[in-house]
């Protein structure tokens, strides 16, 4: 079983990522390490909001990415934001979409628009990393 990764940023806070399987029950673990990474860093208030963007990004990665693996990184950019990535191997951008009113999936990205202070994704040689900010009090 994979081990997270913790290494130092420039910020003097460390980062937290972990490779997990492409799978839906990665969600769990991504949120275990978002919760981890927020307690650590005395920002609990963004805990919940965290867990429920990062299982929605891991849920997006699980349906339209390629390959058996995805990574998950947590890094706090400043002393009142946290960021929460999701990278995979696909070069596909995530797209917002309109669900349907009893449609289960689609839902998703609006989700994290309406909880993050900004969401994007950076484009990579290999792939992507669709990302959100969370911003606290600090």
């Amino acid at each position: 079983m994979p081990q997270p990764t913790t290494r130092a940023r420039r910020t003097g806070h460390p980062g937290y990522s972990e490779t997990l399987p492409r799978q839906p029950e990665s969600a769990a673990t991504a949120r275990r390490l978002l919760r981890t990474a927020c307690a650590v860093w005395g920002l609990d208030d963004l805990a919940e909001d965290g867990a429920l963007i990062v299982s929605e990004l891991v849920a997006n990665a699980v349906q339209h990415a390629r390959r058996e693996s995805i990574r998950v990184v947590i890094d706090r950019p400043d002393a009142a934001r946290v960021r929460v990535g999701v990278a995979d191997l696909s070069r596909a951008r995530p797209v917002e979409c309109e669900a349907g009113g009893n449609e289960e999936g689609g839902r998703g990205l609006r989700l994290v628009a309406a909880l993050a202070a900004d969401w994007g994704t950076d484009e990579r040689r290999w792939g992507k990393i669709v990302w959100a900010d969370l911003e606290g009090r600090g």
